[in-house]
């Protein structure tokens, strides 16, 4: 607890010199504009164009995406989980063990190559299907 003293000016130099130095470096580098220019400073600088971003994607796509992932971890056993740190609802949980049951078959009988086309062929059908009516009806975690 302080006794009420003013604070030293030692501490007001070690908070303050690293914010001029971090303005200063700003405008050595370019980032104040140019010296002497003084529009430079005022311009603004264009907009940026807008990147793609996975919620222009529908339910059914990230489903079918995210089953897909799932289905190659788990059919490879690199990873083992239950659906909630897969990010999976029950749902998307009941595609994925129904894909990765079928892949594991086709596997041993076709080969990983059919494997991978079953996984996604499979994966496509079943979020198609939970998503046709635009999404489950039974409630957040089905």
């Amino acid at each position: 607890m302080t006794t009420g003293r003013a604070p030293r000016a030692g501490a007001a130099a070690r908070l303050l010199g690293p914010a001029l130095l971090a303005g200063a470096l700003a405008t050595a580098t370019g980032c104040g504009g140019a010296s002497g220019d003084s529009t430079a400073a005022r311009t603004p600088s264009p907009p940026l164009s807008p990147s793609p971003s996975s919620s222009s994607a529908s339910p059914e796509e990230l489903c079918t995406r995210i089953v897909a992932h799932w289905a190659r971890e788990v059919l490879d056993g690199t990873t083992y989980g239950d659906y909630q740190s897969m990010g999976l609802s029950n749902g998307q949980y009941d595609i994925l063990r129904t894909v990765v049951d079928a892949a594991r078959a086709a596997k041993k009988t076709q080969g990983a190559d059919a494997a991978g086309e079953l996984i996604d062929r499979e994966a496509r059908e079943g979020c198609a299907d939970r998503y046709r009516s635009g999404g489950p009806d039974e409630g957040p975690w089905q």
